[in-house]
């Protein structure tokens, strides 16, 4: 194996013993050559080959010798080299380790600082960690049992307030139920009474019934009748209307072709003439035909104006008369079912005398 500045210590020690093996080879080959020399030097009959054996052995012995020594120098080298990198090695290492050494401290001391900082230790001793790791158990002990107090206690607190909300929702739902109760029996009242009424309107007398059917139908009668006898009042009044306004549309068309022709005429008598009297009198006839012309203008105007006004309130009036159909009807229908009762008969006789009433303002 060889031996060099990179080897470990480990390769280091394991030459070592094998080099340690090898001394112990050579020694034991050693012995036993010296014992075969000391067999041999006792025969005397074999004293000549004794002496050559000898200087064969002292030749082996001296090679075996050299060689031994040759390769102890150079383990021997070897592990100067080797123990030399080792070394280094360790130094590196030892240097490396007082580094980290020195961290560690400056690590302790910044710990100790804020130890001192936190729980405000005037030095730190060697059972100043004990201490506080017993006063952490203590506070922890005491704030476990002063948090199992609490909690005991907001448990219990939480259970009244959960029993004090099921008898608030146990009376409240007996309210609800007891307002449920009553509601019921008001509107079965209510109902029952109500039921009564119909039953004791429905129970009139046969003759007062038919003497009103036949009172609400003549009075039906009496309304219908009236509205048409408006409608074609009001319908004559529109047709004489037009027909005046048509007159006076014909007759301004007259006016406007006789006042064409007498302009002309005038023009005509005015250049055959040609004297200042004649043309006198055309300036005061063109002055009359068009006081003439505006005066039937404004006729139409105020004919026209009539005639909307008119038809508004003939359009009015087809929906008066239109509502007092259907109410007529409704109340007709309801007279005929049996299921009206007086009051029905007096809004009847209020709402066609209202119609009634309407009418004559309109006229």
């Amino acid at each position: 194996m060889t031996i060099n500045s990179k080897s470990t210590k480990a390769e280091i020690l394991a030459a070592y013993k094998a080099l340690e093996k090898d001394n112990k080879v050579f020694e034991s080959e050693a012995k036993r050559a010296k014992t075969t020399q000391q067999n041999r030097t006792s025969s005397p009959n074999n004293t000549s080959n004794n002496i050559k054996s000898d200087q064969v052995l002292g030749m082996i012995q001296q090679q075996i010798e050299q060689r031994n020594i040759s390769k102890t120098i150079k383990i021997l080298e070897q592990l100067q080299v080797g123990f030399g990198g080792a070394v280094g090695s360790l130094s590196e290492q030892l240097i490396a380790e007082a580094t980290t050494l020195e961290e560690i401290r400056e690590l302790i001391t910044e710990e100790q600082q804020q130890l001192v900082e936190l729980h405000d230790l005037e030095t730190i001793k060697d059972d100043t960690i004990d201490d506080l790791i017993e006063q952490y158990q203590t506070n922890h002990k005491e704030f476990s049992e002063e948090f199992t107090i609490e909690s005991e206690n907001k448990r219990q607190e939480i259970a009244e307030l959960i029993k004090t909300w099921n008898k608030e929702q146990e009376t409240h739902k007996r309210d609800i139920q007891s307002r449920n109760e009553e509601r019921k029996k008001t509107k079965q009242r209510d109902t029952e009474e109500y039921q009564y009424n119909v039953d004791l309107d429905r129970d009139l007398d046969e003759e007062e019934y038919e003497q009103e059917k036949q009172e609400r139908y003549k009075l039906l009668d009496t309304t219908r009748q009236e509205l048409e006898e408006q409608w074609q009042t009001k319908e004559k009044a529109i047709a004489d209307q037009e027909k005046e306004y048509r007159e006076a549309k014909e007759q301004v068309t007259e006016f406007e072709e006789k006042l064409r022709k007498k302009v002309k005429q005038g023009e005509e008598e005015g250049k055959g003439i040609g004297n200042y009297q004649a043309k006198v009198k055309q300036d005061l006839r063109k002055k009359e035909i068009e006081g003439e012309n505006q005066n039937y203008q404004l006729r139409i105007q105020s004919l026209e104006q009539t005639i909307n006004s008119q038809e508004a309130r003939i359009a009015k009036l087809t929906q008066q008369l239109d509502a007092a159909q259907i109410q007529v009807q409704d109340l007709a229908v309801k007279a005929i079912e049996g299921t009206a009762n007086r009051k029905s008969y007096e809004a009847m006789k209020e709402i066609a005398m209202e119609q009634a009433k309407t009418q004559q303002k309109g006229k």
